[in-house]
C-alpha cells in the first residue's frame, strides 16, 4: 500500500511539473507573439506612409442597407471581387481588351516595361487594399494588368467615339460597366492605370488636360452626376485634380472651392425642410452656373426676403450607387473631408416628404426618372442611413446655421405660421381671402350703421339715447327727423293715391 501511494504522489508530481513547464511555455510564446505584433505595425506604419490604404471594403451597417449598391454583378475590377462565380463571363472580354491595347506594333514594345513596372510596384499596389488578398504573386499580378489594360483601352475607344458607344460592346453593357467600375470595392489605385496610360499612349506631344488619364476617366463617370446638364468641368481644374482612384477622382471632381480662414466649421442642427423654408419666406433658386456642391444662402430684395441657391441635382440611379460608394469612402478613408456626406445631409435635412421632392423639382434643383416623388424621398433620406455626421467639419455650417437662424426670427415663424395654417394651397387662399373679404364688407355695413345711429341720437337727451339704444332690437334703429318726415310724407302720399 506503501508503495502504491508513492508512486502515485510521484506521477502526480510528474504531471504538475509538465504542466507548470506548458504554462511557461505558453507564457512564452504569447509574449513574443505579442511583440512581434508591436513590430509589425511600427513597420506597417512607415510602409504605408507613402502608399497608404485607400480601397476598402464597406462597412456592414452601410453595406445591409442597399447591398447591390456596392457589389457588381456583371464585371469585377481588382481583387476584392476577382475570381466570383457571377462575373467569370466578362473575363474573356476584358482580355480582349488587353490584346487590343498591346497587340500592335506602338505598344507591343512596352509591355516588358509594363511587366518590370508591376512586378516592382506589387506590394505598393498589395498596401493599397484594406485586406489580406489571398491571390499569389502571378494571379495577382496578372489581374492587375488584365484589369488595368481594359480600362485605358476602354477610355481611349471612348475618346474616339466622343464617348457615345463602343463597337465592342452592346449598347446595354457600357451603363452597366460605368457604374460598376465606379464602386469603391471595384477600384484600381491611379498610380497603376496612370502609367499603364503613359506606356501605352502613341501621342508623342506632351499630354494636356484634355488627352490626359483623369479627362477621360471624368468625362465618363461625369454623366453618373448630371446627366442632363449644362454643366461642364473646368479643364484647368481636371489638369490639377490627383484622386486616388477613379472614385476619388469623382469625388475631388465635385467638392466645391472653400476659401476663408475655417472653411469647414460647427453645424450642430440639419437645415429645415423645403415647406418650412418657402413657408417662411425663403426663395429657392436653381443655379446651372455653379459647381454641384456650391450652396449659398443670403439677402435677397431687402432684409426680410432670403434666399437659397442650390446647383441642379439629377438622380436616374434608383439606388444612388455613386452617393453611397462616395460616402462609404470618405468614413473609412482617414484622410479625408467628408464633404459630400454633408451635402447629402443637407439634402436629408431639405427632403422630408414628397412634397419637398415636388416643390424643389418645381424650383428646378432636383431632377428625376425614378417615377415618383416618394420614391426621390426615400431614396435621399436613405443615402446617409446608419451614417454619424460629423458636427464639426461640415463646410455648409454658414448656409445651415444661417438659414436655421433667419427661420427662429420673429418675422419668419410668423409668416410661416400664417402660410401654413390659411394658405397651404390655393383653395385654402381662395377661402381666406373670400372670408377677409366678408369680414371686411361686414365691417363697413357696422360703421355705416352706427354712423347713421349717431346722427339720430345727436338731438336726444342721454336717458332717451340710452333707452332708444337698448330697445334696438324690438324697436329698431332709430331714424333722425328728416329721414322721419319723408317717412311721413311718403306715407300720406300713398293714402290719397288709395
Amino acid at each position: 500500500m506503501a508503495c502504491a501511494k508513492l508512486v502515485r504522489l510521484a506521477n502526480h508530481m510528474s504531471s504538475t511539473r509538465k504542466i507548470h513547464s506548458t504554462a511557461n511555455r505558453m507564457s512564452s510564446n504569447w509574449r513574443d507573439h505579442m511583440k512581434n505584433e508591436l513590430e509589425i505595425g511600427h513597420s506597417g506604419k512607415q510602409e504605408q506612409s507613402h502608399h497608404p490604404v485607400c480601397i476598402y471594403r464597406v462597412p456592414y451597417n452601410m453595406r445591409r442597407v442597399e447591398p447591390k449598391a456596392y457589389r457588381p454583378n456583371n464585371i469585377s475590377i481588382g481583387p476584392c471581387h476577382h475570381g466570383a462565380p457571377h462575373l467569370r463571363n466578362m473575363e474573356a472580354l476584358k482580355k480582349r481588351f488587353y490584346r487590343s491595347l498591346f497587340n500592335n506594333d506602338a505598344n507591343a514594345a512596352k509591355l516588358d516595361q509594363a511587366f518590370n513596372f508591376l512586378e516592382e510596384q506589387e506590394t505598393n499596389v498589395r498596401r493599397c487594399y484594406n485586406e489580406d488578398i489571398k491571390l499569389s504573386s502571378d494571379e495577382f499580378l496578372q489581374m492587375v494588368l488584365v484589369d488595368g489594360s481594359f480600362i485605358v483601352q476602354l477610355l481611349r475607344d471612348l475618346s474616339a467615339n466622343e464617348f457615345g458607344k463602343v463597337r465592342s460592346l452592346s449598347p446595354w453593357m457600357l451603363p452597366i460597366i460605368r457604374r460598376e467600375m465606379i464602386m469603391l470595392e471595384n477600384q484600381l489605385p491611379m498610380f497603376v492605370l496612370s502609367k499603364l496610360f503613359e506606356l501605352t499612349s502613341v501621342d508623342s506631344s506632351p499630354s494636356g488636360p484634355n488627352n490626359c488619364l483623369q479627362d477621360l476617366a471624368l468625362r465618363f463617370f461625369y454623366p453618373l452626376l448630371q446627366v442632363d446638364s449644362d454643366y461642364t468641368l473646368d479643364t484647368k481644374k481636371v489638369g490639377e485634380l490627383r484622386g486616388l482612384h477613379f472614385l476619388d477622382l469623382l469625388r475631388s471632381a465635385i467638392r466645391p472651392d472653400l476659401k476663408g480662414e475655417k472653411p469647414r466649421d460647427f453645424q450642430p442642427h440639419m437645415i429645415r425642410s423645403v415647406t418650412e423654408l418657402i413657408e417662411a419666406g425663403v426663395k429657392i433658386k436653381a443655379d446651372e452656373s455653379k459647381q454641384l456642391l456650391d450652396i449659398s444662402f443670403g439677402k435677397k430684395w431687402g432684409f426680410l426676403i432670403r434666399q437659397l441657391t442650390i446647383p441642379p441635382l439629377y438622380i436616374n440611379d434608383h439606388r444612388g450607387t455613386v452617393f453611397r460608394n462616395i460616402v462609404a469612402f470618405e468614413n473609412c478613408h482617414k484622410d479625408c473631408n467628408p464633404d459630400v456626406t454633408t451635402y447629402l445631409f443637407f439634402f436629408n435635412g431639405l427632403i422630408n416628404s414628397a412634397r419637398d421632392v415636388s416643390l424643389l423639382h418645381y424650383k428646378g434643383v432636383l431632377h428625376h426618372s425614378l417615377g415618383n416623388d416618394n420614391t426621390v424621398s426615400e431614396l435621399i433620406n436613405n443615402v446617409t442611413k446608419e451614417i454619424v455626421r460629423d458636427k464639426n467639419e461640415s463646410y455648409l455650417n454658414k448656409v445651415v446655421n444661417g438659414a436655421n437662424s433667419y427661420f427662429a426670427s420673429f418675422y419668419a415663424r410668423k409668416r410661416a405660421s400664417l402660410v401654413h395654417h390659411y394658405l397651404t394651397s390655393w383653395v385654402v387662399g381662395v377661402s381666406t381671402i373670400g372670408a377677409l373679404l366678408a369680414l371686411y364688407f361686414t365691417f363697413i355695413q357696422t360703421v355705416c350703421s352706427f354712423a347713421d345711429s349717431i346722427e339720430a341720437f345727436k338731438n336726444q337727451s342721454f336717458r332717451s339715447a340710452f333707452i332708444d339704444v337698448f330697445c334696438i332690437p324690438v324697436r329698431g334703429v332709430p331714424t333722425n327727423d328728416r329721414e322721419s318726415e319723408n317717412s311721413k310724407t311718403e306715407d300720406a302720399t300713398i293714402k290719397l293715391q288709395r
